[in-house]
C-alpha cells in the first residue's frame, strides 16, 4: 500500500474514532450538570438553615414564612426601595440583627412595626410606619419586587454585608441625630449604619 492511500485510509477512519468519544462526552456534560444543581440546591438549604438557627426560626410554617417575608420586604421597600442593592441589604441586615438583639422583639414583623413611647410621643423604630402620608403611598411594583428578591436572598439564603454584623441602626445621611451612644460603621446610599458603642450583638 502507498503512503497515499495509507493517508486516505486514516483519513477515512478519524471521524469514525471521534464519533466514538461523543456519548462519553455527552454523558460527562449531563453528570456535570447534575451534580452542579444539586450542589447549588444543597448550598441554598444550608444557607436557610443556618439564617433559621441564626434567627432562632427553625420548623416554621409556610405562613409564618411567608408573613416574616412580607413584613421584611415591606420594611425594605419602605426604606430603601428605591437604594442600590447593597442599601437594601443593609436595611434587612438591620431588621434581622435586631431580632436576634435582647434589646429588640424576637420576631420579624414586631421589630419592623415595633413603637415606643417616649416623653409621652409614640415613635416607631422605622419612621415611615408612623408617617400616614408615607406609609399609604401607592406601592410601586418594579419597587417592591426588588425589595421582595433582597428580602429572600437575605431570610432564606443567609447573604450578608460583612461589614454590617453587629449593625442595629442607621439614618439618612441628610439628618443628625447626635448619637452619642452609637458607633459608625459605614454610609451606603442614602443611610449612615451603626452598632452600640464598645458593645456587639
Amino acid at each position: 500500500m502507498t503512503e497515499t492511500a495509507s493517508k486516505s485510509e486514516a483519513n477515512r477512519f478519524a471521524p469514525t474514532k471521534i464519533f466514538r468519544f461523543v456519548p462519553q462526552f455527552v454523558s460527562f456534560v449531563c453528570v456535570f450538570v447534575v451534580i452542579a444543581v444539586v450542589t447549588g440546591a444543597k448550598l441554598t438549604e444550608l444557607r436557610a438553615e443556618l439564617a433559621d438557627r441564626e434567627l432562632g426560626t427553625t420548623d416554621i410554617s409556610m405562613v409564618e414564612r411567608t408573613r416574616q417575608l412580607e413584613c421584611l420586604a415591606l420594611n425594605i421597600y419602605r426604606e430603601a426601595g428605591y437604594e442600590p442593592f447593597e442599601g437594601k441589604v443593609a436595611v434587612a441586615q438591620v431588621t434581622l440583627n435586631r431580632v436576634t438583639s435582647p434589646d429588640f422583639p424576637n420576631d420579624i414583623c414586631q421589630v419592623v412595626y415595633q413603637k415606643n413611647i417616649v416623653y409621652q410621643k409614640v415613635i416607631c423604630q422605622f419612621s415611615w410606619y408612623c408617617d400616614r402620608v408615607h406609609r399609604n403611598r401607592p406601592i410601586n411594583a418594579r419597587a417592591y419586587g426588588e425589595s421582595m428578591d433582597v428580602a429572600k436572598k437575605v431570610l432564606m439564603e443567609g447573604f450578608r454585608l460583612p461589614g454590617l454584623t453587629d449593625a442595629l441602626y442607621y439614618h439618612a445621611d441628610y439628618v443628625s441625630p447626635g448619637w452619642r451612644n452609637k458607633e459608625r460603621i459605614v454610609k451606603i446610599g442614602a443611610h449612615i449604619f451603626y452598632r452600640p458603642r464598645n458593645t456587639t450583638i
